[in-house]
């Protein structure tokens, strides 16, 4: 997902932030010159509709790699549809606002919250994931406190996370010096992942006792007596297999639970 308008008569892709730029700063830009260009074009939340439209029972889910994409229309069409799974990944890398600067991310901390407490007000239920790099360049130790702080508030569902570690020819390497010692990072990260492990079990605990519509997606890697698939959330739920197959929707009472995964057993789905 990125932050264009797509043109259906000519194909073509137009750059909806440059666009809003210029008349937030009052320019006289392509938006004024051809207002036709917002009129007709087809947004990210235009286009999640339209998917949503094509089959009720077609489960929709997309994923994003700035938390600037995650606009009200976005929101709003998710909520609007059952079959737009009530997920978002949303990477934050750092709870920092000045490392957030050094990686050139174009959001403060305190952006990514107001965009966590959107989400949050129009989807009560949703489940957020997000990405994270401990031990960039010149982190200090209140600044990795941050980003566990911000992990706290927000109560991701779950995350990916991983140290910083250069890669030659990026913006990163030819900058900065990675100056933070690799046992630094392996403590920091190790911090990262036993709270997000703390976290995700907090999360799935409050699934205890609540039924999830799962869509199958195969026989579990444990057993073949079991079969395992994903929830609205995108969280993974275990249950008996039964006369089940994958691409059925199963309603699942969610009995017992790891950090990981949740498990339960099948309903009878309603005619």
């Amino acid at each position: 997902m990125d932050s264009y308008l797509w043109h259906p008569e000519t194909n073509t892709k137009k750059e909806i932030l440059k666009i809003e730029g210029e008349r937030e700063n009052g320019r006289q830009g392509e938006a004024e010159q051809n207002p036709h260009l917002i009129e007709d074009a087809v947004t990210f939340a235009n286009l999640l509709e339209m998917v949503a439209k094509v089959n009720p029972l077609l489960r929709v889910r997309f994923s994003t790699s700035n938390p600037r994409d995650i606009t009200e229309d976005v929101l709003y069409a998710m909520k609007k549809h059952d079959n737009i799974c009530k997920y978002i990944h949303l990477p934050v890398q750092s709870g920092n606002t000045r490392i957030l600067e050094k990686m050139n991310r174009g959001y403060s901390r305190e952006d990514y919250l107001k965009w966590i407490d959107r989400i949050k007000s129009i989807l009560p239920d949703c489940g957020i994931s997000t990405d994270t790099i401990t031990g960039f360049c010149s982190e200090t130790e209140e600044e990795h406190q941050d980003t566990l702080s911000l992990m706290e508030k927000v109560g991701f569902v779950y995350a990916y996370m991983f140290s910083y570690s250069e890669r030659p020819g990026t913006a990163a390497s030819k900058q900065y010096p990675d100056d933070v010692p690799e046992e630094i990072k392996a403590r920091r990260l190790t911090e990262v992942m036993m709270l997000q492990k703390k976290l995700s079990l907090q999360s799935n605990l409050a699934d205890i006792n609540k039924v999830h519509r799962v869509l199958v997606e195969n026989v579990s890697k444990r057993s073949d007596k079991d079969l395992s698939g994903r929830n609205d959330q995108n969280k993974i739920v275990v249950f008996p297999r039964e006369q089940y197959k994958k691409g059925d929707y199963v309603d699942v009472l969610v009995t017992e639970c790891s950090s990981a995964t949740l498990i339960g057993k099948s309903l009878p789905n309603p005619s």
